[in-house]
């Protein structure tokens, strides 16, 4: 079969177009032939050796697909061959095949097509356990999204919106930005120009934001916390902007807020019932209509060190998607 190889860590350009064994799954795993990947900002740091988790080398990146299951292990019981699903694999999803721990493995629903399914995970679930499992996100507060038009961004303005709060989004530029509109914020901030934490101050009159929601770090995370409310809930997710903050605790102590950290994939191990419960939540807002996934673009498997390429390089607003053929489907 084909994949995706990182046998050798670095950029998106080492990546290798390889013909590989067909993975052998054990008792309590499923063989799924990969009709879709998402594309995530974890991939881009997992081929440089710079993510929490550090598979062996040579591996495929690719940590969110969907499919049909091709084999189940003989300890799997809620899974069927031929059945379409998505996973959370962690790794392996850039190739045509990849193997699964079953309980990571979720049906879908009938009428959802692959690629929606595979660019639900990672970004509305993590959106959606920051927003509501940590922050207690309430009806009517102000909700602030720093890189707000990537895939997780852009879910939480729309989970945001869905949840009833005020949400301004702030990004680098006004393509990004109207992304940001269109999935429902009602208050934008380009932070590339503007000063983020006057714009702050000035779109809530002084009072300060009751969530900030951050997947960037970088030189936004010190202002968005002075622009902080009292009691406010700052959401650690992420740091595409490449610096990890140092940032002053003096201030939580001030305004009376708690910094908190958000990392889904953990969450979703120690915490399956509550997990699956978001999942089950995520895919009836889908259904019905009052979220959806920005797709940026489809790529063929042999073009993901592009897409790829494309995430580091900041291009990508909402999901981009590794889309393989299937026979039949």
């Amino acid at each position: 079969m084909k994949a995706i190889l990182c046998q050798k860590h670095g950029l998106p350009e080492s990546l290798t177009y390889s013909d590989v064994p067909e993975p052998e799954i054990s008792e309590g795993e499923v063989l799924i032939q990969v009709a879709a990947c998402a594309v995530n900002f974890p991939d881009v740091l997992i081929i440089q050796n710079k993510y929490q988790f550090k598979p062996e080398l040579p591996f495929s990146p690719g940590g969110e697909v969907s499919g049909i299951v091709e084999k189940v292990g003989s300890a799997v019981k809620h899974l069927q061959v031929g059945q379409r699903v998505l996973a959370l694999c962690g790794w392996g999803g850039f190739a045509e095949k990849v193997k699964v721990e079953a309980g990571r493995v979720f049906p879908i629903p009938p009428q959802m097509d692959f690629i929606t399914a595979a660019s639900t995970l990672y970004t509305f679930g993590t959106a959606y356990h920051a927003l509501k499992d940590r922050a207690n996100l309430q009806t009517g507060e102000t909700l602030l999204v720093l890189g707000a038009s990537g895939g997780v961004g852009l879910a939480a303005v729309a989970l945001g919106k869905v949840m009833g709060a005020k949400v301004i989004a702030a990004a680098s530029t006004a393509e990004k930005l109207e992304a940001c509109a269109s999935q429902g914020a009602s208050e934008l901030i380009n932070y590339e120009q503007e000063d983020l934490k006057e714009r702050i101050k000035s779109i809530t009159d002084g009072k300060g934001v009751d969530v900030v929601l951050d997947v960037v770090g970088d030189k936004y995370a010190e202002p968005a916390l002075r622009g902080i409310a009292w009691k406010g809930r700052y959401l650690v997710v992420g740091f595409a902007g490449g610096e990890i903050p140092n940032l002053p605790f003096n201030l939580a102590l001030l305004k009376g807020c708690a910094v908190m950290g958000v990392f889904w994939g953990r969450f979703s191990k120690e915490e399956p019932k509550q997990s699956q419960q978001n999942i089950m939540e995520l895919v009836k807002l889908i259904q019905s209509g009052k979220i959806s996934q920005h797709i940026y673009k489809t790529y063929a498997l042999d073009q993901a060190p592009q897409a790829l390429q494309d995430m580091l390089d900041r291009k990508v607003i909402g999901k981009g998607i590794i889309e393989i053929d299937i026979d039949g489907y």
